[in-house]
C-alpha cells in the first residue's frame, strides 16, 4: 500500500516536468529507480463532487411604506449631495429604503447644479417606480437648457413609469435641434402605445439625420405593423426619405379615424 502511494507521488512529480532526466524536480531528490518510467504505476485518485450550495434566505429590507416625519425628510434632503461621489450607490440605496414618501425630495434634486446628482436622482426614481414623479421627469425631458444625456434619461424613465403622459414630451423633443434628442424621442415612442405618437414619428421620417429617420421608421413598424413598399432606409438620402414619407402620410390620413394599435408581440422564451 505504501509503495502504491509513493508511486502516485512520483507520477504527479514527473507530470510537472523532470529536470535533465536525472530524477531531480522542484528541489526533491528521487530514488534511482524513479528515473525509469517503467517503474511508475498510474493511479487514479478518487474524486468527490463539491456539495451543492444551500438556498440563502432573502435578507433585503423592504422600503418604508409610512409617511416620513419632518426629521426624516430633513435627513433625506441632507443626503442629496451624496448622490455624487464615492458614496452615491449607498445614497441611492438609502433613498430607495425610505420609500415613495421621499419622492418629493428627489424631485428637488432634478434642479440641483450637479449633473451627476440630477442623473442619479432620475435613476433612483426609476428604481423606486413611483409614477407620481412622471410630470417632473417630463419637465426635465422638455427642458432645452438641460444636458442631452439627462433629458434622454428622464424621458426613458418617464416612459417606463407611465407612458400615457409622455406624448407631449416626445412631440417637443422631436422638434429639438439636437439630433440625439430627436433620436431618443423616436426610439422611446415605440413603448408608448398611443395613436398620438404616430404623426410625430411620421414627421421624423424625412429628418436630416439618417439615424433619426431610421429609428422613427422602426418605431412605426413596431407600433403599426404597416407594410410599406420596400425601401433601403439604411443608405437613403434626404430626398429618398422625403418621398417615402408621403406613403406613410397617405396611409395615416386614410386610417387615423379607425386605426387601432395591434397587440404587442410576445417575446419568445429562450430555451
Amino acid at each position: 500500500m505504501a509503495h502504491s502511494v509513493w508511486n502516485a507521488l512520483v507520477l504527479c512529480l514527473l507530470a510537472g516536468g523532470m529536470v535533465g532526466g536525472q530524477g531531480v524536480m522542484l528541489g526533491i531528490a528521487l530514488p534511482a529507480w524513479a528515473s525509469d518510467s517503467s517503474q511508475v504505476t498510474p493511479v487514479q485518485m478518487p474524486f468527490e463532487a463539491p456539495p451543492k450550495p444551500q438556498p440563502a434566505p432573502d435578507t433585503s429590507v423592504p422600503p418604508l411604506t409610512e409617511p416620513l416625519g419632518p426629521e426624516e425628510l430633513k435627513r433625506a434632503e441632507a443626503l442629496l449631495p451624496m448622490l455624487e461621489g464615492k458614496q452615491e450607490f449607498w445614497a441611492i440605496g438609502e433613498f430607495v429604503h425610505l420609500g415613495p414618501s421621499v419622492s418629493p425630495v428627489l424631485v428637488k434634486a432634478l434642479t440641483m447644479s450637479s449633473p451627476r446628482v440630477r442623473y442619479n436622482a432620475i435613476e433612483t426614481l426609476h428604481i423606486m417606480k413611483d409614477p407620481s414623479v412622471v410630470p417632473a421627469l417630463i419637465a426635465v425631458a422638455k427642458d432645452p437648457n438641460e444636458m442631452p444625456k439627462i433629458r434622454e434619461h428622464a424621458l426613458r424613465v418617464a416612459v417606463r413609469l407611465d407612458p400615457s403622459l409622455t406624448p407631449p414630451a416626445i412631440e417637443a423633443m422631436a422638434k429639438d435641434p439636437n439630433g440625439s434628442i430627436r433620436k431618443a424621442a423616436a426610439f422611446e415612442s415605440r413603448y408608448v402605445r398611443q395613436r398620438a405618437v404616430i404623426p410625430v414619428l411620421i414627421t421624423l421620417l424625412p429628418d436630416d439625420e439618417r439615424f433619426v429617420s431610421l429609428t422613427a421608421v422602426n418605431s412605426l413598424w413596431t407600433l403599426t405593423r404597416y407594410d410599406t413598399e420596400m425601401h433601403d432606409w439604411e443608405s437613403s438620402s434626404k430626398q429618398d426619405r422625403t418621398e417615402w414619407t408621403q406613403e406613410w402620410s397617405d396611409w395615416w390620413n386614410a386610417n387615423k379615424e379607425t386605426f387601432q394599435l395591434p397587440e404587442p408581440r410576445k417575446q419568445k422564451k429562450v430555451q
